[in-house]
């Protein structure tokens, strides 16, 4: 009994190693592009949204999926460069960088959030609920708070207590940054603190979702 118990404990560890392996394939497999290793200080935003009164609108791994293949296929039609990502049931952040499109960014944000009402609410069927809510744009002007702000998106399951390991969890780039970017240039990027950096990022029921709450675009500090 023993042995036929440790020999299943063993089959579902492996399962659970090629799920998630299968996982970070997808991932990288979605998004084809090398991840930058240069700062571009013009149009290179970070970009923050949440549902409507925080709900996990986006609650299972299938929406999840939802809001992360829509958000790429926009990207790749408005010709934008992703650079870090992280997706969860009721927010998300972006950096994306606009240099090689006449688009503004939030050109973007408000088609995506056009999209993601109608495909969620097809499956939900709930016609005309609304979805998104708010959002925040800040625009990234200097190379270190671009560094702290990738760092950050991509550590951003493992400070939500998604995971332990930021690679591990489907709906962020990390594991697509490790695969992707020279090692120099993560550890580099991982060596930035993030302690310090103001990014809404609180998005318990409840909390403050007002009109007034929207921050509008503006240059981050050098922090």
């Amino acid at each position: 009994m023993r042995c036929v118990f440790a020999s299943l404990l063993g089959g579902l560890k492996s399962l659970a190693k090629v799920r998630a392996c299968d996982n970070r394939i997808g991932m990288r497999e979605s998004w084809p592009h090398a991840p930058p290793h240069y700062f571009t200080p013009h149009g290179t935003c970070i970009i923050t949204a949440a549902t409507l009164h925080r709900a996990p609108l986006f609650g299972s791994g299938a929406k999840l999926d939802l809001l992360r293949d829509t958000t790429f296929e926009l990207a790749r039609n408005y010709a934008l460069t992703l650079q870090a990502w992280a997706f969860f049931s009721n927010h998300y952040h972006l950096v994306v960088s606009f240099e090689n499109t006449a688009k503004a960014h939030r050109d973007l944000v408000r088609h995506l959030h056009r999209e993601l009402a109608i495909r969620l609410n097809r499956i939900d069927d709930t016609p005309g609920r609304r979805v998104m809510y708010e959002f925040w744009d800040t625009r990234l002007t200097f190379e270190k708070s671009w560094l702290a702000r990738l760092n950050y998106v991509h550590q951003n399951a493992v400070k939500h207590g998604s995971v332990r390991v930021a690679n591990q969890y489907a709906w962020c780039s990390a594991a697509w940054f490790e695969s992707n970017a020279r090692s120099g240039f993560v550890k580099s990027v991982y060596s930035f603190k993030t302690d310090r950096i103001k990014v809404p990022d609180d998005f318990r029921a409840g909390r403050d979702n007002s009109p007034g709450s929207k921050k509008r675009c503006e240059d981050a500090s050098q922090s």
